[in-house]
Formats: structure tokens, C-alpha cells, sequence
């Protein structure tokens, strides 16, 4: 799963990790809740509480964009007008946080790092666009963001995540994380694969602001219904159910497969003898 970079559970068909559960998070299969409630939290911005902020920046934002870098949006009839919905995309740039959105038909939420929150002005940009602060990181950090997305799931709401998990430097297209799967089959949302083309571009890694002399292509699949690989418990259902939607993300995107996690060098021999042995990454 990914929110721009991302995000951990076992490898298809092992039993799922044991947490502690409680409350409601106990009820809906979830460990404890630790982001979403922390008292105090200055970036929290609960999805509620952000309609001022996003519509006005949805009403100016989005046609700015839209007239500035004109981007191709392909398939917007797929994408349901109402109830819930994951947008699971194949993710190049930062920018792509902005291109779905701005493509959508409808409002799309993702979340960022809460870095981005932590000063006025780019909290204002990034709760007019959609984005909802979470602490990044594997574990429980990566199910609280769960936890997170599942609520803006119950509530009607779009979001948007990266199976692969964070951006790719090289074009490819890698091996999807289970979360998004996950998060469909234990919601009953349906996803709507999207591909992204040509973000790269706009804004490679490392540059500062988006040039004006490429455009980027948004393609929005057929939604898909994963119900029939079986259910969220399941590691072999999440594990089918990620591989068709990441054939779905090849099939819009035509990138090439790396096939391969996209995963950081392992910094010492603990973390290479995790990354070598089978495990479910989230």
C-alpha cells in the first residue's frame, strides 16, 4: 500500500500476524488505533472537518490545473459517482497526488506524510487537495493508516493509494503490497485501477516545481470487484487480489514490470535476511 510513500502483514497464504485489538479497531479487525486519535495531534484534520478547505481548494485548484497543464483523462465514465471507491494507480512522481485527483470526476482524499503539515501554508495546500496527514512507516504505522483509509471508506468517500508503495525511480512497474487488496475486501469497495503516463516527466524526482512542456495521460479502468478471491483474512485472497489489481494498473500504464518489490537496500544483515525471506508486505 502507499500514500505517496508507503508502507507490512505475511506472504500470500501464511497466517496473518497477531496484534492486540481493542474497540473498535478490535471489531473491525484492526490493531489499536494510535494516528487517527492521538490527543492534541496539531496536523490531525478529520475527514469531517475538512470540507471549508477542500472545497475551495477543489474549486480553484483543480480548474487552475486542469486549464494550466491539460492533462488527458481517459476512462472517467468508470469511475463511480458515489460511494466508496479505491483508486489504486501505479505512482512516478510526486505530482501524482495531484494528477488523480484533478482527473477524478469526484473528490479523492490520499494521505501524506504529516511532515507537510507541520507549517501553515503547506497545510493549507495539502488539506485543499484531499491529503490527510499520517506518520509513515511499516507496522503498526502502516495499519493505523489502514485504519485510516477504512474510515473514509465507511464514510462514502474516495481515496487514493500506490500499491507499489512509493514512487518509482526507474519507470518500471513493481510488485504490489497487499493493503490496497486488504482494504477493498474487508470494505466491499471496488476499485478503480488508474494509469498513470508522462508524471515523470512534468516533475522528475528531485525538481522543485512541475515544467509546462510535457503533459501527463490519466487513464481510469474498469472498476474491479474483488470479493471473489475470498476474504480479507485470507493471505492467498489478498495476495490474488493484488496481482489482479496491479495486471489491471499494467494493462492502463504499459510500463515496464520490474517484478520485484520496490525496496530500499537493506541497511545491515538483519533487514537483508527480512527482505530475502517470504513475507506479506502491506
Amino acid at each position: 500500500m502507499g500514500t505517496g510513500d508507503a508502507p507490512i502483514l505475511p506472504h500470500a497464504g501464511l497466517a496473518a500476524p497477531v496484534y492486540p485489538m481493542r474497540g473498535r479497531a478490535c471489531a473491525a479487525g484492526y490493531p489499536r488505533r494510535v494516528t487517527s486519535d492521538v490527543p492534541g495531534d496539531p496536523t490531525a484534520v478529520p475527514p469531517k472537518q475538512m470540507g471549508a478547505a477542500y472545497g475551495l481548494g477543489r474549486s480553484v485548484i483543480t480548474p487552475l490545473a486542469r486549464a494550466v497543464y491539460r492533462p488527458r483523462v481517459e476512462g472517467r465514465e468508470n469511475v463511480p459517482r458515489t460511494g466508496p471507491v479505491i483508486f489504486a494507480s501505479n505512482h512516478l512522481s510526486f505530482i501524482d497526488s495531484i494528477a488523480i485527483p484533478v482527473a477524478a470526476p469526484r473528490p479523492v482524499h490520499f494521505l501524506a506524510k504529516s511532515a507537510y503539515f507541520e507549517k501553515w501554508a503547506s497545510r493549507q495546500f495539502f488539506t485543499a487537495i484531499g491529503a490527510i496527514p499520517v506518520e509513515r512507516g511499516a507496522g503498526q504505522k502502516a495499519l493505523d493508516a489502514l485504519d485510516q483509509q477504512r474510515a473514509l471508506l465507511e464514510d462514502g468517500r474516495a481515496v487514493a493509494l500506490y500499491p507499489e508503495g512509493t514512487r518509482s525511480l526507474d519507470g518500471r512497474l513493481y510488485k504490489g503490497r497487499t493493503g490496497v487488496a486488504f482494504l477493498a475486501l474487508q470494505t466491499g469497495a471496488p476499485v478503480v485501477p488508474v494509469g498513470l503516463i508522462g508524471t515523470d516527466k512534468v516533475m522528475p524526482v528531485g525538481a522543485r516545481m512541475p515544467t509546462l512542456s510535457e503533459r501527463i495521460t490519466v487513464r481510469f479502468g474498469t472498476p474491479l470487484d474483488l470479493s471473489p478471491h475470498g476474504p480479507a483474512s485470507s493471505g492467498r485472497a489478498r495476495r490474488g487480489a493484488t496481482d489482479e489489481i496491479m495486471a489491471a494498473i499494467h494493462a492502463l500504464s504499459e510500463q515496464e514490470l520490474a517484478n520485484a518489490y520496490n525496496e530500499a537496500p537493506a541497511q545491515n544483515p538483519i533487514d537483508r535476511i527480512k527482505q530475502v525471506l517470504p513475507h506479506e508486505r502491506l
